[in-house]
């Protein structure tokens, strides 16, 4: 079997600019790339007829996070929830997060304040303009 090794998270977006952004200011992740894939055979992958992809890559301390901008878009999935099968968040560290939760701004919406759980992690949920979950974490 080939050897797997990771790429990307990647996050479908409705309003790319809007979501990089987000991911540069609030995040301050660094923007590496930004591109346009479309053609029969990107469709043929995606398995949506005429799909056209707007996608910006941007770099978390290793990991490439890929957000994309479909043309046509899809039906919306409702609101994200972390304990719905198939929801998918990521996961960011943070030295302070009691200074970080205290410097977003208030248009960011978190779903509670920094947590301590019962294995003494440090956590933290926001969501982003279009709803993903993020989480923070203490380092």
């Amino acid at each position: 079997m080939a050897e797997l090794r990771a790429h990307h998270v990647g996050i479908t977006v409705s309003d790319l600019e809007n979501a990089v952004e987000f991911y540069q200011e609030t995040l301050d992740l660094t923007l590496l790339d930004r591109f346009t894939v479309s053609g029969e055979n990107f469709s043929t992958a995606v398995g949506v007829d005429g799909a056209t992809g707007q996608f910006a890559h941007l770099e978390a301390d290793g990991v490439r996070v890929e957000l994309i901008e479909y043309e046509p878009e899809g039906a919306s999935r409702g609101e994200a929830s972390i304990n719905r099968p198939g929801t998918a968040h990521l996961g960011l560290t943070v030295e302070d997060i009691d200074s970080f939760y205290e410097s977003l701004p208030n248009s960011v919406e978190s779903v509670s304040r920094p947590q301590t759980t019962d294995t003494g992690s440090r956590i933290l949920f926001v969501r982003d303009p279009e709803g993903n979950l993020i989480e923070l974490l203490e380092k």
